[in-house]
């Protein structure tokens, strides 16, 4: 059953955020409701979708933790799940595949068995081919790109945009990353690696633009990346720290989610949450998840390795 809490449940203090604005609790007392209502309200979401990171399938040994042959059984597992989950549509979060590219062979007929819109996000391991056909490859529309449900905004974020791995050698974007590369390295930043990318000034112009018209239109966003960018990690974006200062200042912009570091992790900065979903090709143990939105928080529902959160909007997330 999915995990549900009363729309009054917030956790440490008040948001500063305006646009959000007050807790569920608080409307309805606004607006005349008795205090008990508030408690029942909001118990079915208005909007449900699953996510996975980091399936990373290829037909090869395991290293490690990294069990590679396994990612098809655990997809198919998710998918399993997530079809008799009552969803609106599924995000992958990258690196689909890990190596060569006949890996997506035997995935994507995987993926296209889920009975919902479903959209992936680009990771650096994809490019096993040039762009162009990457794109074609996982169905995509374009390496970024937007879908708006239920008053929430979806933001598809390529952050291998900037990358040695994803653009043609000499290219403008491959000498920018090597540019940025190397500006991380010398400053002894840890994400200053050859499997991160960063998002050039064309994509940044696009998500300025996108954060207004949603603003603009009073939704709420979340933006899907596969490269994490809040806390500082070795696994961050290059460009980590400009993406977080353009996030945080539209106070309509509830969550960055996104994969690459399969340990997952967190952050809350600027009253946004930064969500790093764990990696489904370790251990032998899946990771996949639901989200719940509801007005006033997310509710992530975890299976196997991924934890179940609540994510209040304009306050730090906890682990339940």
């Amino acid at each position: 059953m999915p995990i549900q809490f009363p729309a009054s449940h917030t956790s440490h203090g008040q948001s500063r955020r305006s646009f959000l604005g007050m807790s569920a609790a608080a409307a309805f007392a606004v607006a005349g409701a008795p205090a008990a209502a508030a408690t029942t309200r909001g118990a079915e979401p208005p909007l449900r979708f699953g996510v996975i990171a980091d399936c990373q399938f290829a037909d090869k040994p395991d290293r490690g933790v990294r069990l590679y042959r396994q990612s098809v059984s655990k997809l198919q597992e998710a998918v399993a799940t997530l079809n008799e989950e009552d969803l609106r549509f599924a995000l992958h979060l990258g690196d689909f595949v890990d190596e060569f590219p006949e890996s997506f062979d035997a995935v994507m007929p995987i993926w296209e068995q889920l009975r919902m819109s479903k959209y992936h996000v680009l990771g650096n391991h994809d490019f096993q081919m040039p762009r162009e056909d990457v794109l074609r490859t996982m169905n995509m529309p374009a390496s970024y790109h937007q879908f708006r449900r239920n008053g929430w905004r979806f933001i598809i974020v390529d952050t291998n945009d900037v990358s040695t791995y994803g653009n043609p050698e000499g290219s403008a974007n491959y000498v920018l990353a090597e540019k940025m590369r190397a500006e991380l390295q010398a400053a002894g930043k840890p994400n200053g690696q050859t499997w991160n990318g960063g998002v050039g000034p064309e994509q940044l112009a696009w998500i300025e633009q996108t954060l207004e018209l949603a603003r603009h239109n009073g939704e709420k966003v979340v933006l899907n990346a596969h490269h994490p960018v809040f806390p500082l990690d070795q696994h961050n974006a290059y460009n980590d720290t400009t993406l977080v200062d353009l996030v945080t200042s539209y106070d309509n912009v509830v969550a960055w989610f996104n994969g690459h570091n399969h340990a997952g992790n967190y952050g809350f900065a600027g009253g946004t949450h930064f969500i790093t979903f764990k990696g489904m090709l370790d251990t032998m143990v899946n990771s996949y998840a639901t989200v719940q939105a509801f007005d006033d928080r997310l509710v992530v529902q975890g299976f196997g390795r991924e934890p179940n959160r609540i994510v209040p909007i304009g306050a730090p997330a906890y682990e339940v």
